[in-house]
């Protein structure tokens, strides 16, 4: 089965390809069909999941499946929560035309305004979250929904060069790590979007009858 992804952004193309690996799924990112992001105006993950994922659906008429994931920090009554991937837009940050220099730059300014708003905060815990929706048509009454959080404490300062986002802040405890210190293999065995995506294969198998 050909699945659209509701996203534009190649390494989590990449990382959820692995992380279905054992289904008879072939991802295909949005733009890679010509069809135009979806409005995210919701305030939590789940339902903005829906959103993107009924949206691809629409515009592809095939089935989709959408991530909405980010960073909650309790410190900071959950932000930056679903605006995470925008943390720092408000300061106006000079982007590149190219798509993945402009995520770097823009993860780049995230970091540095998730570090000033933690200046002296002696709270760090936080946790990735993601939601995975995914639908067999636009108007499916049945989505499938998984979710996975994957807890950590933010450090003073980035470690680490993998990942993208947040992960250089990420530090988790068990793995002794920050999440761009792991390796591909072991943060898509423990990761948020792999705790949500094995969800998302049960559901698969038992309700779409895949595998």
């Amino acid at each position: 089965m050909q699945l659209v992804l509701a996203s534009n952004n190649a390494k989590k193309l990449k990382e959820l390809q692995a992380l279905f690996g054992s289904l008879p799924i072939q991802l295909a990112t949005q733009g890679s069909l010509g069809i135009g992001e979806a409005d995210e105006p919701h305030v939590t993950f789940v339902e903005n999941a829906l959103a993107k994922a009924r949206h691809a659906a629409l515009q592809a008429g095939a089935p989709a499946i959408a991530d909405d994931s980010g960073l909650c920090v309790d410190a900071l009554g959950g932000a930056p929560g679903v605006h995470s991937a925008r943390y720092a837009a408000s300061l106006a940050v000079a982007l590149p035309d190219d798509r993945e220099q402009a995520r770097a730059v823009q993860d780049a300014a995230n970091n540095r305004l998730l570090l000033e708003r933690l200046q002296g905060v002696a709270d760090r815990r936080a946790r990735f979250v993601s939601a995975l929706v995914a639908v067999r048509s636009a108007d499916d009454p049945e989505p499938l929904i998984a979710f996975g959080r994957w807890d950590g404490v933010i450090l003073d300062a980035p470690r680490g060069t993998g990942g993208f986002g947040y992960d250089p802040l990420l530090f988790i405890p068990s793995l002794g790590r920050t999440v761009a210190e792991l390796d591909a293999g072991v943060k898509n065995t423990h990761s948020h979007r792999a705790l949500a995506s094995h969800q998302m294969a049960v559901l698969m198998r038992e309700v779409w009858r895949l595998g």
